[in-house]
């Protein structure tokens, strides 16, 4: 689900149905009370138990503790650029039906557990601007193959423990938690997957600021087989423009793939 930037200015706080899924567009109440025992102070068990959809509107700094851990059916969680700067723990932990996470650019802080358990989760997108992620963040997400982080982001120990991306990798892992032995090893290694000048094309792909002409630039100089050479966790450029949340404007491989044939035949575009 793709919002343009000038849709945030028409939406209402508020539950109602959105592009045809039950929505939660939330302006930061206070949803869920641990301390005292009382749990859900706004909507009740089975209304939580509805929503497919969360966006969180510009001006929301903080997700809460647990506020929306156990959402069985929550697929979709779209944050306002502008909005949250910390994920408190376990905040999302058990959204086993998640598949798509915009997280806001402005964005520092990732609670431990946030995502954990959220087993249908694929890829996730971290802004350069995190500069911290907790331990386990992502743990038991077993879908989990595309972890995009900056070199800058300080991560937590078996932060991707039990996860596709972990399985995949050179590191070895006890059988049943899916931890790894050199947390700093893993982590440097989650890090540079695409950094070699090899996989430009993925590192363009999986920016936070895509932009078709750079793509287009480094197909022109690097061919379009770029486009589907698989880094070491085999995942291609295509992989990773198709999954990346912060492009608005769809990028069409096929077009740029036109665009290029014509011009090697020295026709105008």
């Amino acid at each position: 689900m793709r919002i343009q930037t000038e849709e945030w200015q028409r939406f209402i706080p508020g539950v109602r149905m959105y592009k045809g899924k039950k929505t939660l567009f939330y302006n930061g109440e206070i949803l869920w009370d641990d301390d005292e025992n009382e749990g859900w102070l706004i909507y009740d068990w089975e209304e939580q138990q509805s929503w497919e959809v969360l966006i969180v509107l510009p001006g929301v700094e903080v997700i809460s503790r647990k506020f929306f851990s156990t959402c069985e059916k929550l697929e979709t969680v779209i944050m306002a650029d502008d909005s949250v700067e910390t994920i408190e723990e376990s905040a999302f932990a058990h959204c086993r039906s998640l598949k798509f996470v915009r997280l806001s650019r402005n964005l520092e802080f990732i609670g431990k557990g946030a995502f954990l358990h959220c087993t249908s989760l694929t890829s996730i997108f971290i802004p350069p601007s995190c500069r911290e992620i907790d331990n386990e963040a992502f743990q038991y997400c077993s879908k989990l193959i595309i972890f995009n982080v900056s070199r800058q982001t300080q991560l937590g120990e078996h932060v991707i423990a039990n996860t596709a991306l972990i399985r995949g990798s050179p590191f070895k892992v006890s059988s049943f938690f899916g931890n790894y032995e050199n947390t700093e090893e893993v982590n440097q290694w989650i890090k540079g997957i695409n950094e070699d000048d090899t996989y430009e094309l993925h590192q363009a792909c999986s920016s936070f600021n895509p932009l078709i002409e750079i793509i287009y630039g480094i197909v022109k100089r690097k061919g379009p087989c770029a486009f589907h050479k698989k880094n070491e966790i085999g995942m291609t450029a295509v992989d990773y423009l198709e999954a990346n949340p912060c492009i608005e404007n769809e990028i069409d491989q096929n077009v740029l793939m036109k665009r290029y044939v014509l011009e090697m035949m020295g026709e105008a575009v």
